[in-house]
Parts: structure tokens; C-alpha cells; sequence
């Protein structure tokens, strides 16, 4: 197999959740990385997806990245064939804080500030997944599932619901050391 599009990163803070019960798909992600590497730079980088009424458009959708051309390339190249494949970019300031027993993500878009964390961490783990039709792409990397997530957005706690598996076929909070997107 060819893999001409990639990108690789680390310092990985990842969240995907439900903010009540019975939701057919998350209505958050919060999915950054202290930096991306991608064939076009390398930036801190990363997908928000903030829609509290499902009824509702996001209030805050798109690829975040302190740099438009890092943030540019996800959607064609990585997720082309998603729904994040046209998603626009969004300048952010992303701050990522790793530790054994703790990770967070500070993420400050226009009219919000995103802020994750993530506790009680399993044994970090290699993973190598196949592509799926929600995550076109394989992935390797180093993986930690958290059993514990919060959020705070613009300061206000958020009641979270954290689905076993997510659309990549992983944990939905864990901490990615390091890792590779490529198809």
C-alpha cells in the first residue's frame, strides 16, 4: 500500500463525549495535541466539535491549530470521505499539560475556551488500527484510556457521558503519547 497522506503528533489530549443520555452520536470533541506533524508544518493542532443542542447547528465545529496551513491540510488529505472532510479551520490557542497521572487541554477559539482533562490512566498500550468508514485512515501509536474525563467550557462545568469505543475505533479519553494518521 502507497500512504501518501500522513500526519503524526504528540502530546495527544483526547475527548469524545455525550452530554445526555440516548444521543446517536457525540455532540463533543475535544481531540488536540501539543503539536502535529504534518508534510505542509508542524503546529499544535486538532478537531472541536461543541453542540449542545443537538436540535441545533455546533456552536463550534472545524479543525483548531495555532497555524491555517497545518489546520488546512487534515480535512482533504486525512479525513477526506467524513463529515470532517469540509470542516473549516479555526485559529486557536492550544495548550496541552501531560503528566503520569493527568492530562489537559486548553483550547481558546473565538467566543470559547475549551477545557479537558483526564485522570486514572490504564497502562499506555501500542495500538495499530485498520481504517474504518469513520476513520479512513491507519493508525499507530502509543494509547493510555483514562477513566476519568471533565470539561469546562467558558468556565462551566459540563456533564459528560464517555462512550467505550469512539468513531476511530479507540478509547474516547485517552491520552495519545504519540502517533500516526496515513492512507
Amino acid at each position: 500500500m502507497s500512504l501518501e497522506n500522513w500526519m503524526s503528533w504528540e502530546g495527544g489530549v483526547d475527548l469524545v463525549a455525550l452530554t445526555k443520555e440516548g444521543l446517536e452520536m457525540p455532540n463533543v470533541i475535544v481531540h488536540v495535541a501539543r503539536m502535529v506533524h504534518t508534510p505542509v508544518g508542524s503546529a499544535p493542532s486538532g478537531i472541536l466539535f461543541w453542540q449542545p443542542d443537538v436540535s441545533a447547528p455546533p456552536q463550534v465545529f472545524g479543525f483548531v491549530s495555532t497555524d491555517a496551513a497545518v489546520g488546512a491540510y487534515f480535512g482533504k488529505h486525512i479525513f477526506a470521505g467524513t463529515p470532517f472532510e469540509n470542516a473549516p479551520v479555526i485559529i486557536a490557542d492550544i495548550r496541552i499539560c501531560t503528566s503520569a497521572e493527568q492530562a489537559s487541554a486548553y483550547v481558546a477559539v473565538p467566543g470559547f475556551v475549551f477545557e479537558s482533562t483526564l485522570t486514572g490512566f490504564a497502562e499506555t498500550t501500542l495500538i495499530n488500527r485498520e481504517p474504518l468508514p469513520t476513520a479512513p485512515f491507519r493508525q499507530q501509536g502509543l494509547e493510555a484510556a483514562a477513566s476519568k474525563a471533565s470539561l469546562k467550557v467558558n468556565g462551566a462545568d459540563v456533564e459528560l457521558i464517555i462512550p467505550p469505543v469512539g468513531m476511530t475505533g479507540g478509547p474516547c479519553a485517552v491520552l495519545a503519547a504519540c502517533g500516526i494518521y496515513a492512507r
